[in-house]
C-alpha cells in the first residue's frame, strides 16, 4: 500500500507566534478588571483631594497625586513589566515604614502638644474671641426681651435696649438699629415694637437657656444679657495686627510678639492657646542642656539597659538549662515536660502580667498571703513586702515576671539548636577525655550561639521597648518626686508619660525627640551586636 504525502498546498500551517482566531475571554476579562480597579483607585484619590487641600495637607496631597500618576503609567503601559511587581511593595514601604519615621522627625522639631495643637490662625481667632469681655466703662442698658411675631414660645428673640441717656435700640441676631419714640408700643407694663411681643417673667424663664446664649452685635461689640432686665456691651480687648505680626491688648496697653508658637509680652508671659510651630533642635537641646531632664533620661536609660540585658540573660540561661536537661534521651516523659514548660508562652503576655500583678499585690496577693510568715523570719524584711511599690523590690519583680514570660521561647530555640549539633563532635571530645563542662564550653555553647546569637540580639531590642510589661505590671511606679518618669519606667514608657500622662500636659514634640533617640540607640546596639555575632560564623 502506497501512501502519498499531501501536497504542500493542502497542509494547513499556523505561523509560529500566531494565536488562533476566536474569543479571548481571559485577556478581555483581565483588562476589564485592571481598568475597573484603576478607575476605583483614581476616584478614591481624587475624591479625597479636596479634603487634603482644605486642611491643608499639601505634602500628602502631592505624594498621593505622584503615586497615582506612577501607578496609572505603569499599569496602563505594556512596558515597565518589572515595575508592575515592585510598585505595590514600594508604595506600602514608603507609606507604612518611611513616612512614620519622617513624620516623627518632623514632629520632634516642633512644639506640638497641649496648648500648641492649633494652627496660628485658629489660635489668633481663639485668643481674640476669649478677649471679648465687659470692661469697667462698658455701656450698660435696661433690657426688655422680645419675641418675633408675638410668639413667646418659638418666636425669634430680640433685645429692646435703653441706654443711660434714654435712647432706645432694637437688637436682633442680624441687626442693631436705633428707635424713635413713636416706634415704641406700650404692652401693659412692658414696652415692645411692631412685629414683636414682650416676654413676661414666666415666658422668659421657659426660654432661659436660649436667652442666656443669645448675643446682639452692637456698635462697640457684643451685647450680652445680665439676667432678664439688664444688659451690657462687651469689648474685644485683644486685636491681631497682620502688618506687624503682633497682638495688641487695649485693656492693658500691651503688645505681644511671637516667640516659639506663642504670643509673649515683654516679661515673657504667654497667651494661651499657642500653635504648632517649628522650633528646630530645641527639644534635643533641652534633653542635652536641661540638668533635670538629662538626669531623668540617663537614669531611665541605665535601667532600660539593665532591664533588657538581665531579661535576656535570665530567660536565656533558664531556657538553655531546661533545654539541656530535657535533651537527654535517658529522661522519661520528655514530651510531657516540654509541653508543660511552654505553657507560659501559649498564654497572652498581657494576661500573664495582670495575673502576676495580682499575685504580687502587697495586701491581697497570694505571694504575701502564703509566704508572709516566712518573710517575717528574715531580719529586716516586712511580712508583706511591697513587691511593686518598694524602692528596690519592683526591679526584681519585673525581672521575675519577664523571665517567666521569656524562658519558654528560649527553651524552644535552644532545644532546636541542640538537636542540630552533630553528636559525633561531643562523642569524639568525650573519647579524647573532655569532661562534660569542657564539652559544653568548647563545643556545644559556641555552636549553639551560631544559631541563637541573632535571636538574643532581637530579644534585647524587644525588651528595650517592652512597654506592655512595665505598663501593666507597675505603670512605672514607684513615682519619683519632681520627675515625669517613675522608678521602674523604661525609655518607651517614659515617652508615653511625656506624650500622654505628664502632669504638665502632653508634649508630643519632646516625646518624638526622645523616641527618635531610642530608635538610634536600638539601631546602634543592634548593629554592633550583629557585627559581633558574625564571629560565630567561623565556627561552622
Amino acid at each position: 500500500m502506497n501512501i502519498t504525502a499531501p501536497e504542500q498546498s493542502e497542509v494547513e500551517t499556523t505561523p509560529l507566534g500566531d494565536v488562533p482566531s476566536g474569543p479571548r475571554y481571559g485577556a478581555s476579562s483581565g483588562l476589564l478588571i485592571k481598568i475597573v480597579s484603576l478607575g476605583l483607585l483614581n476616584a478614591l484619590v481624587l475624591a479625597g483631594m479636596p479634603r487634603l487641600l482644605s486642611k491643608p495637607d499639601y505634602p500628602i496631597a502631592i505624594a498621593a497625586i505622584v503615586a497615582l500618576v506612577v501607578i496609572d503609567i505603569v499599569y496602563l503601559s505594556k512596558r515597565f513589566v518589572p515595575a508592575k511587581y515592585l510598585i505595590p511593595g514600594t508604595i506600602f514601604l514608603l507609606v507604612f515604614a518611611l513616612y512614620p519615621v519622617l513624620y516623627l522627625v518632623y514632629i520632634s522639631t516642633t512644639n506640638f502638644g497641649t496648648g500648641n495643637n492649633l494652627t496660628k490662625d485658629q489660635a489668633i481667632e481663639r485668643i481674640e474671641a476669649n478677649s471679648v469681655v465687659a470692661t469697667e466703662d462698658a455701656p450698660r442698658y435696661e433690657l426688655q426681651i422680645l419675641a418675633a411675631g408675638n410668639d413667646a414660645t418659638t418666636g425669634e428673640l430680640a433685645f429692646l435696649l435703653t441706654d443711660d441717656a434714654g435712647n432706645r435700640f432694637l437688637g436682633t441676631a442680624d441687626d442693631f438699629v436705633e428707635l424713635s419714640d413713636d416706634q415704641i408700643i406700650e404692652d401693659g407694663r412692658r414696652e415692645t415694637v411692631d412685629g414683636f411681643g414682650a416676654l413676661n417673667l414666666g415666658a422668659a424663664n421657659d426660654r432661659a437657656a436660649e436667652i442666656s446664649a443669645f448675643v446682639v452685635t452692637g456698635p462697640t461689640g457684643e451685647i450680652d444679657n445680665e439676667g432678664f432686665t439688664d444688659a451690657f456691651a462687651k469689648v474685644q480687648s485683644r486685636v491681631y495686627d497682620a502688618a506687624t505680626d503682633t497682638l495688641f491688648d487695649s485693656a492693658t496697653d500691651t503688645v505681644f510678639t511671637i516667640e516659639e508658637g506663642y504670643f509673649v509680652d515683654g516679661e515673657g508671659t504667654r497667651l494661651l492657646p499657642g500653635w504648632r510651630a517649628n522650633i528646630g533642635l530645641d527639644n534635643y537641646e533641652r534633653l542635652a542642656n536641661d540638668d533635670q531632664t538629662r538626669n531623668v533620661f540617663l537614669r531611665v536609660f541605665a535601667w532600660t539597659i539593665l532591664f533588657s540585658l538581665f531579661s535576656v540573660l535570665l530567660s536565656f540561661g533558664l531556657g538553655l538549662g531546661l533545654a539541656m536537661v530535657f535533651n537527654d534521651e535517658r529522661m522519661r516523659g520528655r514530651k510531657i515536660y516540654r509541653s508543660l514548660i511552654i505553657i507560659p508562652y501559649a498564654i497572652p503576655s498581657f494576661m500573664t502580667a495582670l495575673v502576676w500583678k495580682g499575685m504580687l499585690n502587697e495586701q491581697f496577693g497570694i505571694v504575701n498571703r502564703w509566704f508572709g510568715s516566712v518573710f517575717d523570719l528574715v531580719p529586716g524584711m516586712d511580712a508583706s513586702p511591697p513587691w511593686l511599690d518598694g524602692q528596690w523590690l519592683p526591679y526584681g519583680s519585673i525581672l521575675l515576671v519577664n523571665t517567666w514570660l521569656g524562658y519558654p521561647y528560649m527553651f524552644l530555640v535552644c532545644s532546636g539548636a541542640l538537636q542540630s549539633i552533630p553528636k559525633d563532635l561531643t562523642e569524639a571530645a568525650s573519647v579524647d577525655g573532655a569532661t562534660g563542662i569542657k564539652r559544653f564550653r568548647r563545643i556545644t555553647f559556641p555552636l549553639l550561639l551560631v544559631a541563637v546569637a541573632p535571636l538574643l540580639v532581637a530579644s534585647f531590642a524587644f525588651n528595650f521597648n517592652n512597654f506592655n510589661l512595665i505598663f501593666l505590671l507597675t505603670e512605672g511606679r514607684p513615682p519619683v518626686q519632681g520627675s515625669d518618669a517613675g522608678r521602674t519606667d523604661i525609655l518607651i514608657s517614659y515617652v508615653y508619660e511625656i506624650a500622654f500622662s505628664s502632669g504638665g500636659g502632653a508634649d508630643y514634640g519632646f516625646a518624638s525627640a526622645v523616641s527618635l533617640i531610642i530608635f538610634l540607640i536600638v539601631a546602634a546596639i543592634s548593629t554592633v551586636s550583629f557585627r559581633f555575632t558574625k564571629s560565630f560564623e567561623e565556627l561552622r
